[in-house]
């Protein structure tokens, strides 16, 4: 079996495969690819030809697009399960997932942290109204997701799932913010949900460190 991981060092969307692949105990390689630079290797390109990150190359099988790459890995490394069998806690699994790609991770990954944390780490000048623009709009999508979270350990019900591994990635960011973190402290089911889920091993494994030029 040969796993090969695709994908940029600071992607939220590469940790969150990370995240999955080490929660399954799953050994992989990984080939550094930076998406933002000005040319692609055509050899990436012909794995994924819009140029994004990441892509995962399973034996013979390349498939890229985050939610299918986890959905794919769970379900051909069978233990631990991280997708739910109930049928409603499956759907609040994916109903997260959902709201954080389409709501969440341009304020809370693209404006609050980028321009509070990763701009200034590389040397690059911050937008102080990006960031104001972005907590301002992470308050709606703190309020659905405090509100769709299961009243127990992890967001779905008592097991951990991909939705706590999606969405975790992008709190980690957010909350690497001090704005990010006193705003999530504000939500105490999100708050207690993170600071459980962020002391896992996992976590601590696929940290990419912090972002310098």
């Amino acid at each position: 079996m040969s796993l090969v991981l695709h994908g940029y060092r600071y992607s939220v969307y590469l940790r969150i495969v990370r995240l999955v692949l080490t929660e399954k105990g799953l050994p992989y390689d990984r080939v550094e690819v930076n998406p933002f630079a000005a040319d692609l290797p055509a050899d990436y390109l012909k794995l994924h030809p819009f140029g994004r990150v990441p892509t995962l190359v399973h034996d013979d099988f390349a498939l890229y697009e985050t939610a299918a790459i986890t959905r794919y890995i769970d379900r051909a490394f069978p233990r631990p399960r991280l997708q739910p069998e109930e049928p409603r806690q499956a759907a609040r699994m994916d109903q997260v997932i959902a709201v954080a790609d389409a709501y969440g991770y341009w304020p809370l990954v693209r404006q609050v942290f980028s321009h509070r944390v990763f701009r200034p780490g590389v040397g690059q000048p911050a937008d102080e109204n990006e960031l104001a623009k972005g907590l301002a709009a992470s308050v709606k999508v703190l309020q659905a997701l405090e509100d769709l979270a299961a009243p127990a350990i992890f967001l779905a019900g008592e097991q951990l799932s991909l939705a706590d591994l999606h969405l975790g990635a992008m709190v980690a960011y957010f909350a690497a913010a001090p704005e990010g973190s006193a705003l999530l402290g504000g939500y105490p089911r999100l708050a207690g949900w993170w600071q459980r889920i962020r002391h896992r091993p996992s976590f601590g494994a696929t940290d990419p460190g912090p972002a310098s030029h």
